[in-house]
C-alpha cells in the first residue's frame, strides 16, 4: 500500500502505526495550505524574518537558506518550520501583492490575462489563441441589462482591423467594419477576390465603392444614383429597351429627332412623336361640303409597336383650320387640312402621335 495520496501527497496512517495522530495531523496541515491556496508574495527567493503562522509563499527560482532546493514551491510556515508542496498542473494561487491570479502549467507559474480573468474561453467548441472566445450553438444572443446593450468592436491603430468577417465552410465572403483604415465599408468576396461594394467617408458621410456610380458617365446601370451626378448616363437618359418578360433593361428615358421630327420613348412602352411643320398650301372646296388641302403624308420619326397605330392629334395657325386623318399604320400616316372657308394663303400644322414603341 503507497504511503502517500496519489494527488496531494497526503500521508497516509499505515497498519499498526504508532502515534497516527501525528500521521493525520501532518496530513490536515498540508489540506489546510492547498485549499484556497493564496500566498502573501512569489518573488522571495528566501524565507522571510518573522513570517506568522500558516503564511504561504511560492519560492522564486534561486532560493537560498532554509528555501534552498525549493523553486516554484508552495512554501508553509507551519509551528516554526517550513513545509514544502510540490505543484501540480492546474493548480492555482491567488498572488496577494499582485493582486492577481497564476496558474501552474508548462512548469511554471503563469499569470492569467487580466489579473485572474481567464485568457480563452470555448463554449461547445475549442477555443485557440487567435479565436480565444469560440461558441458554437445555432444562436448567440446579447441583451440589455436594464438599459441599452452596445456590442464593441475595438482596433490599435487606423491600419489595424476592427470587423465582422462572414464565413462559409471558413471561406470569407462578406465584411463590414473598419477594415484597415477608419473608413466604414462593405466588403463582399468571390472566395478569392475582394470588393469594396460601399465606403464611408469618416468625414463627409460621402459613398463610394462597386455599387455607386462613379458619375454622370458611369453606364453600369445597376449603380446607385449619388445626388450630385444629376443623371447617370445608360441609367436616366439612355436607349430604351425590355426583356421578354417586358422588364425595363435599358435607360429610363431615349429622346431622339430627325427631318421627320422628334420622339420620346419612356421605359414602360410609352412613345410620344411630334412632327415639324407640315406646309399644307391653300385650302380649297374640293368636296363641295368642305374646303380641303391636297393629301397629305407624315412618316413618324420613330416607328410604333406593329399592329399598334398610335394615336393622333394636331393642330394649325389658324383655329379655322384642322387636321384630318386618313387610316394610318405605325410607319407613317395621310392626312388633309380642313376648313369651313376658303384659306388662300398656306398653312403650317403640327402634329403629335401618341402609342407605343413595344
Amino acid at each position: 500500500m503507497s504511503q502517500t495520496s496519489p494527488l496531494l501527497s497526503l500521508p497516509y496512517i499505515q497498519p499498526a502505526q504508532a502515534q497516527k495522530h501525528v500521521t493525520h495531523n501532518e496530513a490536515l496541515r498540508m489540506l489546510d495550505a492547498l485549499v484556497q491556496l493564496s500566498v502573501e508574495s512569489r518573488a522571495l527567493t528566501e524565507p522571510p524574518a518573522t513570517p506568522a503562522d500558516g503564511a504561504r509563499f511560492i519560492v522564486a527560482s534561486g532560493a537560498t537558506d532554509n528555501w534552498a532546493g525549493q523553486d516554484n514551491a508552495v512554501a508553509l510556515n507551519a509551528g516554526g518550520g517550513w513545509l514544502f508542496l510540490t505543484p501540480n498542473v492546474g493548480w492555482r494561487a491567488w498572488v496577494e501583492d499582485e493582486g492577481t491570479e497564476v496558474i501552474w502549467q508548462a512548469g511554471s507559474w503563469q499569470v492569467q490575462a487580466g489579473g485572474g480573468v481567464p485568457d480563452r474561453l470555448g463554449l461547445g467548441t475549442a477555443a485557440d489563441p487567435v479565436n480565444r472566445l469560440s461558441v458554437a450553438s445555432p444562436a448567440t444572443l446579447l441583451t440589455h441589462e436594464g438599459a441599452g446593450h452596445q456590442l464593441k468592436v475595438n482596433k490599435a491603430d487606423s491600419a489595424d482591423t476592427a470587423s465582422l468577417l462572414f464565413q462559409s465552410d471558413w471561406t470569407g465572403y462578406a465584411e463590414m467594419g473598419l477594415a484597415g483604415e477608419d473608413a466604414f465599408s462593405i466588403k463582399v468576396s468571390d472566395g478569392t477576390d475582394w470588393t469594396t461594394a460601399l465606403s464611408f467617408d469618416p468625414a463627409t458621410g460621402a459613398a463610394s465603392g462597386a455599387a455607386v456610380s462613379s458619375g454622370p458617365e458611369d453606364g453600369n446601370p445597376e449603380a446607385l444614383v449619388r445626388a450630385g451626378d444629376g443623371y447617370l448616363k445608360g441609367t436616366i437618359l439612355g436607349p430604351v429597351a425590355q426583356d421578354g418578360n417586358g422588364t425595363p433593361t435599358g435607360g429610363v428615358i431615349e429622346r431622339g429627332s430627325n427631318a421627320n421630327g422628334a420622339y420620346v420613348r419612356f421605359a414602360d412602352g410609352t412613345q410620344i412623336c411630334t412632327s415639324p411643320d407640315i406646309p399644307t398650301g391653300p385650302i380649297s372646296n374640293q368636296a363641295g361640303a368642305l374646303w380641303q388641302s391636297n393629301h397629305l403624308a407624315w412618316t413618324f420619326p420613330a416607328a410604333f409597336a406593329p399592329g399598334m397605330p398610335p394615336i393622333l392629334t394636331g393642330e394649325s395657325g389658324n383655329t379655322g383650320a384642322w387636321p384630318t386623318f386618313a387610316p394610318h399604320g405605325v410607319l407613317s400616316t395621310g392626312l388633309k387640312a380642313t376648313a369651313l372657308i376658303q384659306i388662300t394663303v398656306g398653312l403650317n400644322l403640327r402634329l403629335c402621335a401618341i402609342g407605343r414603341w413595344v
